[in-house]
């Protein structure tokens, strides 16, 4: 079963998240094998961290809890809350497939909030930009709630577009880039 897990900072915490970067990176290192897609979210416009981003295939819905709660920062308060979902690999590859690569500035993290749950799922069109995309369901997997993307994108707004605006309460972009050690 595949997660999204997006623990969004506490403000003033990057001084604290600097502290436990190695417990961070050991921590996430016992996942490699799960990960589909992993990074930090930013700002718009500037290098403050506002999250970290994970999306991972686990066991169960007890796995995906225990990954997103057991983390080291989210242990020691860096963490204001988690954005915990359900998630479909609807390219079915990792980040690390990507063909465009793991360097840029150009990358967001998207995220569309279905109105109400529906069971009807938007299907994206691969056009070369898209790092991962992919559903967000409810627990049991019936339902639509949304839609996350990592995408290549020449700006926030052309980031934006790769959701349908009008099938969602709310729309979101993050500043996104490839996770992992230095």
């Amino acid at each position: 079963m595949e997660y999204l897990c997006w623990h969004r900072d506490r403000s003033e915490s990057e001084a604290l998240r600097g502290e436990l970067i190695e417990s961070h990176w050991s921590y996430m290192d016992r996942y490699a094998k799960e990960m589909i897609a992993r990074g930090p979210t930013f700002a718009a416009g500037s290098d403050t961290l506002t999250g970290s981003l994970h999306i991972l295939d686990l066991p169960d819905a007890a796995a995906a809890r225990a990954f997103a709660f057991d983390e080291p920062n989210f242990q020691a308060g860096v963490y204001r809350d988690v954005l915990l979902r359900r998630w479909r690999n609807s390219l079915g590859r990792t980040m690390w497939d990507f063909p465009g690569g793991s360097e840029g500035s150009d990358r967001y993290f998207v995220l569309g909030l279905a109105p109400d749950p529906v069971s009807d799922l938007e299907r994206p069109t691969e056009d070369g930009r898209l790092i991962a995309h992919g559903p967000l369901l409810s627990d049991d997997a019936a339902n639509w709630l949304g839609t996350a993307a990592l995408l290549r994108a020449p700006s926030p707004d052309a980031a934006r577009d790769v959701l349908a605006p009008h099938r969602y309460a709310q729309v979101e972009v993050h500043s996104w880039e490839f996770g992992g050690r230095r």
